[in-house]
């Protein structure tokens, strides 16, 4: 049976699941860091994020306007009662992206590329990703060819990026992945601008 990584997640959240130990404890607060002191440094005024899960990671996050995307209805749900009397953040499915209407100067794709094991749900998921941001693009995720289980499937994405973006800033993971798994990990983060006179 083909794997579907919709129906996965979607099923996971159902059940009661949540986005995984990337989005919570010390992880979280490791990636909460960096970004928000991106943001800061590059004075983002919006962000956009495919993949927003549950929204725990976003708790941490200092945004001054958001709109996170995702498969599953239930996190979509989770999110925006978690957030209810915050405007500056929303909340839709991923099945509703449009590239020439949702843009930011930030796009987000955090601990999502290496669980997009489906070919074309991956290529689309990064093509999103570069056509929604005008300025900078962050990615957290591994980046090596190998299977890892049914739902984990690790990529050398960065030969796949769009044409017109640079790799800026590379930074190692402070948690590097061992055998304590819910305090580590296998991503780094990768920080694209895009280039000047790019039309």
């Amino acid at each position: 049976m083909t794997f579907d990584s919709t129906k996965f997640w979607s099923g996971r959240y159902n059940r009661g699941g949540n986005s995984g130990a990337g989005s919570y404890k010390r992880l979280a607060k490791y990636k909460a860091e960096i970004i928000n002191n991106f943001v800061i440094e590059n004075d983002i005024q919006n962000v956009l994020e495919l993949g927003c899960g549950d929204g725990n990671q976003l708790n941490l996050s200092n945004y001054k306007n958001y709109v996170g995307f995702d498969v599953s209805k239930k996190a979509l749900e989770i999110c925006k009662e978690k957030f209810k009397q915050d405007s500056s953040k929303s909340f839709y499915s991923i099945s509703s992206f449009n590239e020439e209407i949702n843009r930011a100067e930030l796009s987000l794709s955090l601990d999502v590329i290496y669980h997009l094991v489906e070919d074309h749900v991956y290529r689309k998921h990064l093509n999103d990703l570069f056509n929604s941001s005008t300025k900078y693009v962050i990615i957290y995720s591994s980046n090596y060819d190998n299977r890892h289980s049914k739902h984990v499937l690790h990529r050398s994405f960065i030969k796949d990026i769009n044409r017109g973006w640079s790799l800026v800033k590379e930074i190692k993971n402070k948690y590097p992945y061992n055998s304590d798994i819910p305090n580590t990990s296998f991503s780094d983060f990768f920080i694209f601008k895009k280039d000047e006179n790019i039309y």
